[in-house]
């Protein structure tokens, strides 16, 4: 593979340059991921040697296709300064097919730099389908800890089955992330995590370990607090063991922002200065690719949809970034809320995903030829209102608060005449397995998916009494526990879907241990979820 020609580097945004540049960013600092050739060991032993660990933040993998899968790691350099005087620098990644390390089947060199975060991203190509393999990544004096990834199988593969974990919401002071040390250590194909992975915001109730700094607003800052998320040696382990597949939610920016708008209200320029300078410390912390919006960091592309074989179809869902505003907002405080007798909620134009998104899921889906068509978004899709003397509540921050969208989800669901929907989902720290129907809650309509959602990593959870009343006024929700944190084990196969909540006790502590809350079946060509 020739070299490619290099792109100029952009100077070095500091935090003051950063809320004048951030909607206007060029392509540069990314295109650099682009920058890759085969080269030797040589190319990527630049003179330099290296006082501290530059890969303290460990190395990671993500995006799996059948022939390639992307690589991850980001150089720790002491401070910015020492950064931006570094330069861009060389890194060799080193890709074998092998745990011993003997026979390399790919070697690429790229440059970093301050403009990027110091981050590298390799798409190891030439790969072959349904394989594992391992990596590793040099710069100058130093080596990186060995990766272990996956390729998925071929188009055409019939697949035996899909083993993964579904996790979410990982509030770093609220609990110790033992859960990635249980989820290291698990024999799977992938790790789906499907938002919150940092938090912006603290509870003070509930520190059990404390960030770093105050609420992060520059690009600065929210590249410190995936730093110290990182930093986590559990979950290092969990990104070093299994390829990711990966969304976000709402924390990685600020809590219930929806498209362009914050609780706060604020001017719309301003918050997307923030949520560019979030968005852009998110794709430098994380085993993803970047698309073609990477010109402008406010506007990126997260959703996604992957192949397993023709065993399953997965969809990764942006919730956030192209969702209508919250209905019927709180004047003086915005973001989600309870509500009762809204008539905005009636509106057909608003979308929780887009319109844009919406009919290119829809299109997916209708399309798909595998035997399971796995919808993989941020939140529950199951209604959790309450019957109150004023109507039936909704919570407009999750899918009642866009119940239209959600029904013509599921209504192509039935026109389509598509079987073997699964919904994965997040956010509500909560376990739940749950029936999803055009109407929810309603006998007469036919049940046509399936839904489980994971309980948070660390995040805490709502209060029994108000999870009764949900249980109560939802006879859809089969099983429901807010009590306890963990993570979902899932193996798919061509006969049907076997679930475990795996959980432990509220926080998390470093010597908690795991055990199985409750299991779910989905079978074959039947809609609904089965206790056992």
């Amino acid at each position: 593979m020739p070299n490619m020609k290099k792109s100029s580097p952009l100077a070095f945004l500091n935090r003051r340059d950063w809320g004048r540049a951030a909607l206007g960013l060029a392509l540069a600092p990314w295109s650099l991921s682009a920058q890759q050739a085969l080269g030797s060991p040589a190319d990527a032993q630049r003179p330099l040697r290296w006082q501290n660990d530059p890969f303290a933040l460990g190395v990671a993998s993500g995006q799996p296709r059948a022939d390639s899968v992307v690589l991850w790691t980001r150089l720790l350099v002491q401070d910015a300064d020492s950064a931006n005087k570094a330069g861009p620098l060389p890194v060799l990644c080193e890709v074998f097919a092998d745990e011993a390390l003997r026979k390399r089947v790919g070697q690429w060199t790229t440059m970093t730099s301050a403009q990027r975060g110091m981050s590298v991203h390799v798409e190891a190509k030439g790969l072959q389908p349904a394989r594992h393999y391992w990596y590793r990544f040099t710069s100058g004096s130093a080596t990186s800890p060995v990766g272990r990834t996956r390729t998925t199988p071929a188009a055409q593969d019939k697949v035996a089955s899909l083993r993964m974990v579904l996790a979410s919401c990982q509030h770093f002071e609220q609990g110790y992330f033992t859960a990635h040390r249980e989820i290291a250590q698990q024999d799977l194909d992938l790790v789906l995590f499907v938002g919150d992975y940092i938090y912006e915001s603290s509870n003070p109730r509930y520190v059990v370990r404390a960030h770093l700094g105050g609420v992060p607003q520059t690009l600065d800052e929210y590249r410190a607090r995936h730093s110290q998320y990182k930093g986590d040696a559990d979950l290092r382990a969990s990104h070093a063991a299994h390829p990711w597949v990966m969304t976000w939610d709402d924390h990685e920016v600020v809590n219930d922002y929806a498209n362009d708008r914050d609780p706060k209200f604020s001017d719309p320029q301003v918050f997307l200065r923030r949520r560019a300078a979030a968005y852009q410390a998110y794709f430098e912390h994380m085993p993803v690719r970047v698309g073609p919006d990477a010109a402008n960091p406010a506007n990126m592309r997260i959703h996604d949809r992957m192949a397993w074989g023709q065993l399953a179809d997965i969809w990764t869902l942006d919730n956030r970034q192209y969702r209508s505003y919250h209905a019927c907002p709180d004047p003086l405080k915005g973001g989600g809320r309870v509500v009762m007798g809204c008539n905005e909620l009636a509106d057909a134009q608003r979308s929780m995903l887009g319109m844009d998104q919406e009919r290119w899921l829809k299109q997916g889906l209708n399309d798909s030829q595998a035997a399971w068509k796995v919808v993989a978004q941020g939140t529950q899709m199951s209604s959790t209102g309450l019957a109150t003397p004023m109507g039936r509540s909704a919570f407009t921050d999750g899918w009642d608060g866009y119940p239209l969208a959600r029904e013509r989800f599921l209504q192509n669901i039935v026109e389509a005449k598509l079987q073997d929907v699964l919904v994965l989902g997040g956010d509500v720290h909560m376990n739940v397995a749950a029936n999803l129907r055009v109407q929810p809650n309603d006998d007469k309509s036919p049940i046509v998916a399936s839904e489980l959602v994971t309980t948070s990593i660390t995040s805490r959870g709502m209060g029994e009494t108000l999870a009764a009343q949900i249980r109560s006024n939802n006879p859809d929700i089969a099983h429901l526990r807010p009590d306890e944190r963990g993570f979902t084990w899932l193996q798919i196969t061509p006969e049907g879907v076997q679930s475990a909540f795996k959980t432990t006790a509220n926080p998390v502590q470093q010597a908690s241990a795991f055990s199985t809350q409750a299991q779910f079946a989905v079978q074959r060509g039947v809609a609904g979820v089965v206790k056992g």
